[in-house]
């Protein structure tokens, strides 16, 4: 076995009442360790959040506000979950949102942590450095890997497919340092994953909104790609001017 194939991870996910996680609350936490694929040991529970759930957040997860009814409130839970992450890296998809949830909640509850700046494994960006699923979301990347599909998008079975989809991206590489240190750098999309250009190669996108996009808060593989594309737009022109004998005319 590689030393990839004999470290554990533990794979996290969070259900949560919206994308906010200063304004929104958790409602569901799955983690699990993990050694080559195979669970070692898992934990799930639904949460209260001691709140209301919208309609919008229920239509993704399935989750009512009768479910999490007499369910644990986040406090009891935060010292569990953290003792089950120990030093193990973390392994999700989109797992910054995951862990910002989770320590915005522990700063609430006054719980000292270090989960903003312990060593992660993104997925997503995984699949972007992978470059052959059309689509990398978690489930079009369940699709393109034959890994079977484990029912609602709830938190265990999200954590289920994405440990199956790590083992699948992970293969080219030796180690998790290995994968550390190439995650360091940003990766170059191939086209615009949101927004009304989603799906558009950079190259087709308006200057304008390129410039508008780069000064977003997104993530540094899109404002890597954004600004690499306004690069070489004023590289290009510049070179036109230089050579073109019309170009001061």
């Amino acid at each position: 076995m590689s030393a990839l194939q004999e470290e554990i991870f533990v794979c996290l996910d969070c259900e949560t009442t919206g994308l906010e996680p200063t304004t929104d609350r958790i409602i569901e936490v799955a983690v699990a360790k993990f050694q080559n694929g195979k669970i070692l040991e898992q934990f799930s529970t639904l949460v209260d959040p001691e709140g209301p759930i919208s309609e919008e957040s229920t239509a993704i997860h399935h989750i009512t506000p009768e479910m999490v009814v007499g369910q644990p409130k986040i406090g009891e839970l935060l010292p569990k979950i953290i003792e089950f992450l120990g030093d193990k890296i973390v392994v999700g998809h989109g797992i910054l949102f995951d862990l910002r949830f989770l320590a915005e909640a522990c700063q609430r509850q006054d719980i000292s942590n270090n989960l903003l700046s312990r060593p992660h494994i993104d997925t997503l960006r995984l699949a972007r450095l992978y470059g052959e699923s059309p689509v990398n979301s978690l489930e079009r990347l369940r699709q393109h890997f034959n890994i079977p599909d484990e029912g609602a998008h709830r938190a265990m079975s999200d954590v289920m497919v994405n440990i199956l989809v790590f083992h699948q991206l992970a293969k080219k590489f030796k180690s998790s340092h290995e994968i550390l240190e190439r995650l360091k750098k940003p990766i170059a999309l191939k086209l615009m994953p949101l927004g009304k250009y989603k799906g558009r190669p950079f190259s087709e996108l308006p200057l304008e909104y390129l410039v508008w996009a780069s000064k977003k808060d997104f993530d540094q593989d899109l404002l890597f790609s954004l600004r690499s594309e306004i690069k070489r737009r004023r590289k290009g022109l510049q070179f036109d001017q230089a050579t073109s004998p019309f170009a001061e005319l």
